[in-house]
């Protein structure tokens, strides 16, 4: 049996995370397994991937049920089975968390989308999650909307260690960037001033990029205007040379005088992640998404079939770097073709807001009626 490419993408500086939660995940040993067999040393949630886990099967029935006869809302109810499974799946990853210093080991929790574009609101509520799960190797996930950059400096001024998420734009990627350097400063100083915070080495950030919706709406857009002419070899481009720059920038970023007088206090990273890497196209390879994104100081957070997928078919060599001048070129030709990609990656931010918004509604209404019937309270 020859080696798993997914071991040898830790090797290449690339750590693998789990896209997804659930009490029968964490239970059953398989998020366990995935660690120990896939080199899996992290987890990311969602609103979405706690409606699918949540509603799915009887796995939380048990707790709903002591909760609602012990008079609990369903808003408490919904927090409860959230950050329980954070808790336990924190455990699992305490391991990693503690062997890697730090680095991997982490479990992200996203703040509710009623947040999105309250800055001081977003603050409040980060920072009470993070108190309420209350594990060292939980990482709070803040939307990259203009009023959430705004927080992720107060935060990580603060001291607390942020999943930047919903990043679709170069330009928002730079304002991301931004925003965490200016609160290393901004806790640097605070610190100097006689402040009781974490130091600079304490706090950790990933900058949550998403990937396969960009070709989603890039790809829709090139069939719609493809009677001026084909738009074939521009398929399928879009994701991974949006992708691609962004690293140039990280790269450019976390360099030179600035960043190595907060590095040589002991400040990490803010590694770039690429979400949203199951490939949604069936015309494209299924490993697209993680095999043209592999390099250093990425993390790649992968569904199960991804990782399926990458385990038998995948080549762990280092590609980020590699096509950098085809990626210019290709977002270049869509410029061309009228794809204002300011313009894609703007509704796509919008509507990635509001699908999770959506996925909470509909998770907090599952809960509702779930708790009525425990309660045998008729919803007529």
């Amino acid at each position: 049996m020859g080696e798993n490419p997914l071991q040898r993408l830790g090797e290449l500086g690339q750590s693998v995370w789990y896209d997804d939660i659930g009490r029968d995940l964490i239970l059953s040993g398989k998020l366990k397994a995935l660690i120990r067999d896939e080199a899996v040393v992290g987890l990311t949630s969602n609103p979405t991937i706690f409606f699918k886990a949540i509603t799915k099967g009887t796995a939380y029935d048990a707790d709903m049920r002591r909760l609602a006869e012990a008079g609990a809302a369903t808003g408490d109810i919904l927090e409860s089975l959230m950050v329980e499974d954070i808790r336990l799946a924190a455990a699992e990853l305490r391991p990693t968390y503690e062997q890697t210093g730090c680095a991997d080991g982490w479990v992200s929790i996203e703040v509710a989308p009623a947040f999105a574009h309250d800055t001081q609101g977003t603050v409040s509520e980060a920072k009470r999650v993070r108190a309420l799960v209350d594990r060292p190797n939980v990482l709070v996930k803040v939307p990259a909307t203009v009023e959430g950059v705004d927080a992720i400096q107060e935060l990580t001024g603060q001291g607390l260690s942020i999943n930047v998420t919903l990043i679709f734009s170069l330009e928002r990627y730079r304002e991301v960037m931004e925003a965490y350097l200016s609160g290393l400063e901004l806790l640097t100083a605070r610190r100097a001033a006689g402040e009781t915070l974490p130091q600079l080495s304490d706090v950790h950030s990933v900058a949550s990029f998403f990937v396969s919706r960009v070709d989603t709406l890039v790809d829709k857009l090139l069939d719609e205007g493809s009677k001026h002419g084909d738009s074939r070899s521009l398929q399928g481009k879009a994701a991974v040379a949006n992708a691609k720059m962004a690293y140039e920038r990280f790269r450019a970023t976390f360099a030179g005088p600035r960043w190595e007088a907060l590095h040589s206090q002991g400040a990490n990273l803010q590694r770039p992640l690429w979400a949203s890497t199951s490939t949604k196209n069936p015309a494209y390879s299924d490993i697209l998404y993680v095999q043209e994104l592999i390099g250093r100081h990425t993390v790649n957070t992968m569904p199960l079939a991804t990782i399926e997928a990458f385990r038998d078919h995948g080549r762990a060599v280092e590609t980020i770097t590699s096509g950098v001048y085809e990626a210019h070129a290709d977002l270049t030709a869509l410029e061309a073709r009228g794809i204002r990609m300011a313009e894609v990656t703007s509704q796509l931010e919008t509507e990635g807001v509001l699908a999770f918004a959506d996925s909470f509604e509909a998770l907090y209404t599952a809960v509702d009626e779930k708790r009525a019937a425990f309660l045998g309270q008729d919803r007529g």
